[in-house]
């Protein structure tokens, strides 16, 4: 007599379970991971917990410091990632359909971007967009990307192209310049049409690693053949920057949106503009593609052009 073998009954992960462990694959960090989502540290580290019991594997090793994700929770992090992306996408789908420019939208943006434009555009919201409920993210590139596959995050302002794993619908807004930023008594101060191999004899200092900006300037610096200060400093935020240009320690490339607030807070910042065509960046909107609100992005993009058309920015007009 045979006997049929045994098949336990599959469980299902929670929805809440998948987020908390998405969080943590993010951040590598129980209390960072936490604060991001807006929930407790032990609630958090007890939804992982309960995932991993659910699937009866480890999927996180936890050491005093830091969180390391194990080979088999990294794959799990991504079908997490899309499974979540897929859920938001359907909430999104209805709320588009019932009231466009109405109910939660979690905007992305670099932080090399957000203290100089994020005015404009909370003035935006305000006066044209009032039932909008915008939550500001500010997150280096790939933690909005990242944000944006697992549908943390719906729209990202950033430089594009956006790049990342997973797809990305960009949208656009303006191109703007570098100018380089020294101290007042530098011999480059208040120049215009500077070549760009000056970079060759200079100390460029950068920000550090995660910062798209970083990337940018060092491909400036690349394409002349000259070197970054990059392993000298690690510089988290342009504020410090240009402190540590006007304490001599070098020179630093700034995006033309960034030059008023940054160079207005010393005396001691001068500012030289390179010959055309200029070294610059381009900036705009990435989403997911076929979102069911591409409509409404398309149409915050275009309020958003008319709105910077003030800014030193050359307006992307399609």
């Amino acid at each position: 007599m045979s006997t049929a073998p045994h098949h336990s009954k599959a469980r299902t992960p929670s929805v809440a379970q998948l987020r908390a462990f998405v969080a943590v694959a993010e951040h590598r960090h129980f209390r960072e991971a936490a604060a991001a989502s807006g929930t407790s540290q032990p609630a958090l580290s007890g939804a992982v917990a309960a995932l991993e019991e659910t699937l009866g594997a480890q999927l996180v090793e936890r050491t005093t410091r830091r969180v390391i994700i194990t080979p088999l929770g990294e794959r799990v992090a991504e079908h997490a990632r899309r499974v979540l992306g897929s859920l938001h996408s359907l909430t999104e789908a209805v709320e588009a359909a019932r009231r466009p420019f109405t109910g939660p939208l979690h905007l992305g943006v670099i932080p090399t971007v957000a203290p100089y434009l994020l005015p404009a555009v909370l003035r935006l919201v305000r006066d044209s967009y009032p039932e909008l409920e915008l939550h500001v993210h500010e997150e280096r590139t790939p933690l909005l990307l990242e944000g944006l596959a697992a549908g943390r995050l719906d729209v990202l302002l950033l430089a594009l192209p956006a790049g990342g794993a997973a797809p990305t619908r960009d949208i656009p807004l303006f191109d703007e310049d570098f100018v380089l930023v020294t101290p007042p008594g530098h011999e480059l101060a208040g120049r215009t049409g500077v070549p760009r191999d000056v970079l060759l004899d200079l100390d460029v200092l950068l920000l550090e690693e995660g910062h798209c900006l970083r990337d940018q300037a060092l491909d400036i610096c690349r394409e002349v053949g000259a070197d970054a200060a990059a392993g000298t400093t690690r510089i988290a935020g342009l504020s410090t920057l240009v402190q540590l240009v006007a304490g001599g320690l070098g020179t630093t490339l700034l995006p033309a949106t960034a030059l008023d607030v940054e160079a207005g807070r010393s005396d001691r910042l001068a500012a030289a503009r390179f010959a055309a065509p200029a070294p610059g960046r381009r900036i705009g909107l990435a989403t997911r593609p076929g979102s069911a609100r591409s409509a409404e992005y398309d149409r915050f993009a275009a309020a958003l052009k008319d709105v910077l058309r003030d800014l030193p920015v050359r307006i992307v007009d399609q």
